[in-house]
């Protein structure tokens, strides 16, 4: 997949290099006739224009056939050299050297694609150097021999990459993108940086991905493909890092132009559903997740909440209790002989109201105390009086003056 992409990369950029037309609507068989008419001898005889006319057909089979037959592209541009070469065409020795080393680095032959390479960088130097030919007999201008020398530093770029020379990828492209930005060659700038993404992709590094990606569509334009494989490459970052909703927000729009496009974009589009089928899978699972955090979330709350009133529960009993206990050890300490028990205001007050028939849980509710708490003040009463019940504990206490003698009228009555 890499390989493809990157030769996919490697002919666009020929294509919106702007030293370059695009020569895949011409007939290769006609042009091929017309290459082969020219025998050795007719070529010994040839003049310099009619030369230079062979040299640029031979060219422009060159680059036809780069996408289409590694071979026939090879041989085409070693025949443009045996033309240019002796005549020292600088330019049109860089382009077909250019054209032979990238045939042997799509076939995997980096020593040769390297060999092949130099060659076309020092037919650059000697643009640059003020090299003449019969097209440019005032030299080339600096625009020309940036051209040239963009489209070759990409290449030299796309040749490391595959080697996995990441960092000199990376500086050769530096080298093909500030020329670019130089003369404002957006599209050639769009194919770049998106090929710098999928390259950050391959080695795990997402941020840069990201920020290359937004790089290519930035530069790229209009309803393009570019414009759409920038955002697929988007798509595919977030979609890895996690982020499906912002995923899909991209993949749809680079689906728009697919969509128009799929006879031409087959592939692409084929790809950019894959991205969209798994994104919208992995949305799915985030869901479940979020909707089985959120009972969870509910349950702990819930969990927190009785928690908490049990622990304030425990609070106020254990307030009760050392209340409780205080008043007792209070009450053991030595006092003068007394005809009558000593209490306190609570235990008056809980005695008041077992008098008028209250129960347990009825007297907590009145006096805002644990159940608890008042057994243990109904021992303590009973201990105080020395009864075993709660009619002998009110008969004592109204014997002692502490209650009324006369029962309030509802005591047998009340619940």
């Amino acid at each position: 997949m890499r390989r493809f992409i990157t030769c996919f990369l490697a002919t666009l950029a020929c294509i919106l290099s702007p030293a370059y037309n695009d020569h895949r609507g011409h007939n290769l068989d006609s042009l091929e006739r017309e290459v082969g008419r020219w025998t050795p001898q007719a070529m010994d005889k040839a003049s310099e224009e009619e030369l230079l006319t062979l040299n640029r057909t031979c060219r422009d089979l060159m680059l036809g056939y780069s996408a289409l037959n590694g071979e026939k592209c090879v041989f085409y541009a070693r025949k443009a050299l045996s033309i240019s070469e002796p005549r020292g065409w600088e330019e049109a020795n860089a382009d077909a050297a250019r054209y032979i080393g990238q045939c042997f680095w799509g076939a995997g032959q980096y020593d040769s694609s390297l060999f092949y390479y130099r060659k076309a960088l020092a037919a650059v130097e000697r643009m640059a150097g003020g090299a003449t030919s019969l097209t440019n007999p005032d030299g080339y201008s600096e625009k020309e021999v940036d051209d040239t020398r963009s489209a070759l530093y990409g290449a030299i770029g796309n040749l490391y990459n595959m080697m996995d020379s990441i960092p000199q990828a990376m500086d050769w492209y530096g080298k093909a993108g500030a020329i670019f930005d130089k003369y404002g060659w957006n599209q050639s700038s769009a194919v770049l940086y998106y090929n710098i993404g999928e390259t950050w992709v391959e080695q795990g590094d997402l941020r840069k991905a990201v920020q290359a990606y937004e790089k290519a569509l930035g530069h790229a334009q209009g309803d393009s493909l570019m414009v759409a494989m920038a955002q697929k490459g988007l798509g595919r970052v977030y979609m890895e890092e996690g982020k499906t909703w912002k995923a899909m927000r991209y993949l749809l729009k680079a689906d728009e132009y697919f969509s128009s496009h799929e006879k031409e974009e087959l592939t692409f589009s084929k790809e950019n559903y894959e991205y969209m089928s798994a994104t919208l899978l992995a949305q799915r699972k985030q869901i479940v997740l979020m909707a089985a955090g959120g009972v969870l979330l509910v349950l702990l709350l819930i969990g927190l909440l009785l928690l908490w009133k049990r622990l304030r529960k425990s609070t106020r009993e254990k307030t009760e209790v050392s209340a409780v206990l205080e008043e007792t050890l209070g009450e053991i300490q030595p006092s003068p002989a007394q005809d009558r028990p000593q209490l306190s205001e609570r235990e008056k007050e809980i005695l008041d109201l077992l008098s008028k028939g209250y129960t347990t849980p009825q007297i907590a509710g009145a006096l805002n105390l644990s159940p608890e708490t008042i057994k243990w003040y109904r021992k303590k009463l009973l201990v105080k009086f020395d009864v075993a019940n709660t009619a002998e504990l009110v008969a004592q206490a109204r014997d002692n003056l502490i209650l009324s003698s006369v029962p309030p009228p509802d005591w047998y009555g009340r619940p």
